[in-house]
């Protein structure tokens, strides 16, 4: 069973030493799937709306007192994307100025490869949802450390496959 309500309020928000909040977010992926029903090489990520306007971004949200940055990105996941999968190691972490408020941010992002996309989820009624290729989703995402993010993921992801594909050379070889 889901939750469908979203957290609300500051009152478990966390802040470092310096005063700046943090916050954890998420880039959901998958491989596009073929017309056979095969799994592609082909990424996909998800892309949401803000709340506020129609600007484009990757799931994230406030990093909480009662949980750990890991489970933060599943739930900011679950409750502005309405996608469930596994929560990858960290992508890193920026520093970065709010343009609406003028204030400073502690950023985290993790990869969330995507097992499970609901129909319905806690802010389902205030954003949009869209899988886009990584150049898409690039070109539409207003955030410049998320951009970062994404190429991580992209260079981590691309390395993986050369990894595998090298092994599986090795191996027809012997």
């Amino acid at each position: 069973m889901v939750c469908l309500v979203s957290r609300t309020g500051r009152h478990l928000q966390r802040y470092d030493n310096l005063g700046r909040r943090q916050v954890v977010g998420c880039i959901p992926y998958r491989y596009k799937c073929s017309n056979d029903g095969t799994i592609s090489n082909n990424l996909e990520v998800l892309v949401i709306s803000s709340q506020k306007c129609q600007k484009m971004m990757f799931p994230k949200g406030g990093w909480e007192l009662d949980e750990s940055r890991e489970e933060a990105a599943l739930r900011e996941s679950l409750e502005e994307a309405g996608v469930l999968g596994n929560v990858e190691c960290e992508l890193g972490k920026w520093d970065f100025i709010s343009k609406s408020h003028g204030t400073f941010y502690e950023g985290y992002m993790f990869p969330l490869l995507v097992k499970e996309e609901l129909d319905f989820w806690p802010e389902q009624n205030v954003r949009r949802r869209k899988w886009m290729n990584v150049k898409e989703a690039r070109d539409v995402c207003q955030h410049w450390w998320m951009k970062e993010a994404l190429d991580i993921l992209v260079k981590r992801l691309t390395s993986m496959q050369q990894q595998k594909e090298q092994s599986i050379s090795i191996c027809s070889l012997i």
